[in-house]
């Protein structure tokens, strides 16, 4: 069975767009792989954060994880801080890294962009990406386009590494979704949808009451033909709308447009938020009768115990390769 890996920074509100993007389809992924999925909290902290809210951000992550359908008996599901060989690994990744290939990293030059000063960390951040992934012997990493670039440098360090000192690696491929890979802000559907935006209104939190949800999909931008119909480029407001009916309701898109001729952006915004209601409900409260629980904590432990155990046993096949560490007297490597 090959292995899957998947990393999300608990840094913010889960929106509806991960969701489409990448966590329904991480349910689908557990029946035919061997999947770890993760909380990156170490790379949360490439930026400031305020640890009570961290915190609570990594418990809802892993709680909205479970929510959404992921079964701890068929995944790895574990906290990327309580698995130590995710820094190790990352310092030893860094060291054969080189600074002007990390300076090219898009996301590095954006974050950083008019800043008088950057962590360290942000600038190392795919080294330990590529950690993350290696570690588990990960053959298909499923990534939106804006990790495409990270991807591809995992890569070249697994294979210098390889080359260099010992064939330990496997060569991960790179799985961008085909469908829902990119849902839009609802205020600019030009840009993808972000927790990170600052108008709340451009996101659907899977966390947003009904209410918030009729208000934010009622308030989308669209355009002013009131024709619901897709086109992506000269409308791209309402098909980004008719891209989640059509994921969330399980309808082909040219169904949907036919049930809305003769119709306005009214009725279709109207719809549109029962499905959306629908569809998160059951997360809804499969996520507040875990976020407190016992259950939640046990787990975490149980996933982290066995991270920990795989990825040791990586992390000893990499010092052995870089020469770290001590022969044993009687011991050898």
């Amino acid at each position: 069975m090959k292995t899957i890996f998947s990393g999300i920074q608990p840094s913010g509100t889960i929106t509806l767009g991960n969701y489409i993007g990448a966590l329904k389809q991480f349910v689908d992924l557990q029946e035919e792989y061997n999947c770890y999925f993760c909380i990156v909290d170490e790379h949360a902290i490439t930026v400031p954060q305020d640890r009570l809210q961290l915190r609570k951000n990594i418990k809802s992550l892993a709680a909205l994880y479970l929510a959404v359908g992921l079964d701890p008996n068929k995944v790895t599901l574990f906290i990327q801080s309580e698995v130590p060989a995710h820094a190790q690994a990352g310092w030893m990744l860094q060291c054969i890294a080189y600074i002007g290939e990390l300076e090219r990293m898009t996301q590095f030059k954006d974050k950083s962009a008019g800043k008088e000063a950057v962590s360290a960390g942000l600038l190392t951040y795919p080294p330990l990406m590529a950690a993350d992934i290696l570690l588990y012997g990960t053959d298909l990493v499923p990534v939106g386009e804006d990790q495409k670039q990270h991807m591809e440098l995992t890569r070249d360090l697994a294979e210098r590494f390889n080359k260099k000192y010992n064939d330990i690696f496997t060569i991960p491929e790179i799985s961008i979704p085909k469908v829902g890979a990119r849902i839009m802000s609802l205020q600019d559907p030009t840009k993808k949808m972000s927790k990170s935006d600052p108008n709340s209104k451009g996101y659907i939190s899977l966390l947003d009451d009904a209410k918030t949800i009729e208000k934010k999909i009622k308030s989308s931008v669209t355009d002013s033909d009131g024709v619901v119909k897709y086109d992506k480029e000269n409308k791209p407001g309402i098909s980004n709308l008719l891209s989640i009916y059509s994921i969330l309701g399980g309808l082909p898109i040219h169904e949907i447009e036919e049930k809305y001729v003769g119709k306005g952006y009214g009725d279709f915004k109207r719809d549109l938020a029962n499905v959306v209601m629908e569809a998160l409900t059951p997360i809804q409260e499969k996520y507040y009768s875990l976020i407190d629980s016992q259950e939640l904590d046990d787990i975490l432990d149980m996933g982290a115990e066995k991270a920990n155990t795989v990825a040791k046993k990586m992390l000893k096949k990499m010092e052995n390769a870089m020469g770290l560490g001590r022969n044993r007297v009687g011991g050898g490597d």
